[in-house]
C-alpha cells in the first residue's frame, strides 16, 4: 500500500478503535523514544543473515525448473501395462468429469518409447533419455506421486513457487530469504537464471516478492552480457562521484526510515548499496572463463553462451559466494508432439540428454566440494504429462503428451534429503497417485523443513491476516528426508 494512504487509514475512527488499547501506550512510548531513535544505531540490514526456527539441513537452495512440464512417463516412471495396452482407447473411467489442455473425445493410450532401466543400489528407474543421471542414482531421491491442481502452465508454476495460482503472493525463493537472510553481503540473497532468454509462463511472479518486502524479491541475472541490466555507470560517471550520490541519497531516506519507518523504504536503502557492491562482484561471479577446462566440459557449459549448461555451473559459484537460493528456468519441456523438438522419442532424447549432463554434472561438483550436504538441489517441472497422445496431435507421426496435473514425477538431491530413493507410486497406466500422494504444497513444507522452517509458523501479516508459503495446507514428506 502506497504510504500516503496507510498514513490516511492511520486516522480513521475503525483504526483507532483497533487499537486503541494499545494505542495511547504507544504514544507514551514513542514520545520517550523519539530522541533515541534519532541517534540510535543504524538501520538494520533486511537481508542480514538469521537464524531459522531448528537447525536445519540445507542452507541454500538450487531450483531446476524444467519450464512446460517434462513428460514423467519417459523419464522416470515406468510403465509395463501401459506398455502393454498401447494404442487402445483410454478407459473411461480416467476421462469422466476430466478436462485437459488440448484432447477431447477418447484418445488412445501412449506407452513410452525410451527404454528404461533400474540404476544404482536402489534401483531407481530412468530412461535412456536421460543417461547422464543414471550416474548420480544413489544421491537423488525420486518422487513419483506428486499431484497439483492445475493443468495450465502459468498458474500451475504460480502454485507451485507461490502456494496460490493468481498473482501476488510472495515466491518460495522470497520466502527463503525472508526467513534466513542473506550470506553475502555483495550478491542478493534469491538469484534467477533463464537459459536463452525464454521466460517461463508465470512471469516474475515466480520470483517476485508479493507482499513481502521487495528486497526480498529475485534479481533475475544473465548468463550472456552484461550480468544485471542497469548496473553499471553510465558514461561520464565514475566510482567516486556514484558513491557521493548513493550517501547523499542514503541520508535522506534514512530520515525518511526515521519518519515513517516503511519497510520499503529500508528495502531502498539496502538495494543501492549492494547495487554499488554488485558492479564488481557480479561480473566477476558470473565469469565461468576462469574455470578449468575439464569443469567446463563435465557441464557442456560455454563461456558467453545463454545455457542452461552455464546457468548450472553458475549456480554452483553463486551458492559459493553466500547466494542463498537460486533459481534455473529452462524452456522447451512442453512436449504436445506439435514439431519434432516436442517429439517424445528422438525430441525427449536430445533435450534430456543435454540437459541432464548439466544436472548430473551440478551434482557431482557439489558433492566434490562438499556443497551438497547442505545444499538442497530440485528438478522438476510443473505438472505432468498424460498416459495418453495429445488430441491435436493424435493422427500424426509426432508422438505427444498433454499436460496432466493428477500424477507426476520430481526429483530432489542433498541438503538432508535421502539418497538413492524413489518415492510413491502411481497407478498401472499412470493416470492418478496409488500410494503416497505428494501435493505441491507437501513439497513447499518439506523444503521449508529442510531450511530449518515449521511452514506453519513462518509467516507475515498482510491487510489484517497472517500468510504463508503453504497457505492452510501442507504436511512434511518425512519419508524422503535423511
Amino acid at each position: 500500500m502506497h504510504s500516503a494512504l496507510e498514513r490516511l487509514q492511520a486516522v480513521t475512527r475503525r483504526n483507532f478503535l483497533q487499537t486503541s488499547s494499545l494505542g495511547l501506550g504507544g504514544l507514551a512510548l514513542s514520545s520517550l523514544m523519539s530522541g533515541a531513535r534519532a541517534d540510535g544505531p543504524k538501520i538494520e540490514n533486511p537481508l542480514a543473515p538469521k537464524k531459522p526456527h531448528f537447525p536445519g539441513t540445507a542452507k541454500r537452495v538450487i531450483y531446476l525448473h524444467m519450464s512446460g512440464a517434462p513428460p514423467h512417463l519417459d523419464l522416470f516412471d515406468y510403465k509395463p501395462e501401459l506398455q502393454k495396452r498401447d494404442g487402445q482407447n483410454c478407459p473411461d473411467e480416467y476421462l469422466k468429469g476430466k478436462r485437459f489442455a488440448f484432447t477431447a473425445g477418447v484418445p488412445k493410450l501412449l506407452g513410452t518409447r525410451q527404454p528404461f532401466k533400474q540404476h544404482g543400489k536402489a534401483g531407481i528407474w530412468m530412461s535412456d533419455a536421460i543417461k547422464p543421471l543414471h550416474e548420480v542414482a544413489d544421491d537423488v531421491t525420486v518422487i513419483r506421486s506428486m499431484k497439483t491442481d492445475e493443468f495450465n502452465h502459468a498458474p500451475a508454476e504460480l502454485l507451485l513457487y507461490t502456494g496460490f495460482a493468481r498473482q501476488g503472493r510472495p515466491s518460495l525463493g522470497a520466502w527463503t530469504c525472508y526467513g534466513l537472510g542473506n550470506e553475502s553481503e555483495n550478491l542478493p540473497g534469491f538469484v534467477v537464471l533463464i537459459s536463452n532468454g525464454v521466460q517461463p509462463s508465470g512471469g516474475q511472479g515466480c520470483w517476485g516478492s508479493g507482499f513481502l518486502p521487495s528486497v526480498f524479491q529475485g534479481v533475475q541475472c544473465r548468463s550472456k552480457g552484461e550480468p544485471v541490466l542497469y548496473l553499471s555507470d553510465p558514461p561520464g560517471l565514475d566510482r567516486e562521484t556514484r558513491r557521493l550520490g548513493l550517501d547523499a541519497m542514503k541520508d535522506l531516506n534514512e530520515l525518511q526510515e526515521k519518519e515513517l519507518g516503511h519497510p520499503e523504504t529500508r528495502t531502498r536503502i539496502a538495494q543501492y548499496e549492494l547495487a554499488f557492491r554488485m558492479q564488481l562482484s557480479a561480473s566477476e561471479v558470473m565469469d565461468i572463463s576462469k574455470e578449468p577446462a575439464k569443469v567446463l566440459d563435465s557441464y557442456g557449459a560455454k563461456p558467453g553462451a545463454g545455457s542452461f549448461a552455464n546457468n548450472c555451473l553458475l549456480a554452483r559459484r553463486l551458492i559459493e559466494q553466500g547466494v542463498r537460493y537460486v533459481q534455473l528456468f529452462d524452456w522447451g519441456w512442453d512436449f504436445h508432439g506439435t514439431n519434432a523438438n516436442e517429439d517424445i522419442r528422438d525430441g525427449l532424447t536430445r533435450k534430456g540428454t543435454t540437459t541432464a549432463q548439466s544436472v548430473a554434472a551440478l551434482i557431482k561438483d557439489l558433492k566434490n566440494r562438499d556443497l551438497l550436504k547442505d545444499t538442497l538441489v530440485v528438478w522438476g517441472g510443473e505438472f505432468g504429462r498424460t498416459p495418453f497422445r495429445e488430441g491435436r496431435t493424435a493422427e500424426g507421426k509426432i508422438l505427444g503428451r498433454d499436460h496432466y496435473p493428477d500424477s507426476f514425477s520430481l526429483m530432489l538431491a542433498g541438503g538432508g534429503i535421502k539418497a538413492g530413493h524413489t518415492h510413491g507410486e502411481s497407478d498401472d497406466l499412470g493416470f492418478k497417485v496409488a500410494k503416497d500422494m505428494v501435493h505441491v504444497h507437501d513439497l513447499q513444507a518439506t523444503l521449508m523443513h529442510c531450511l530449518g522452517f515449521d511452514h506453519t509458523k513462518l509467516t507475515f501479516r498482510f491487510q489484517g491476516r497472517d500468510y504463508r508459503l503453504t497457505d492452510v495446507h501442507g504436511k512434511v514428506v518425512k519419508e524422503i528426508l535423511a
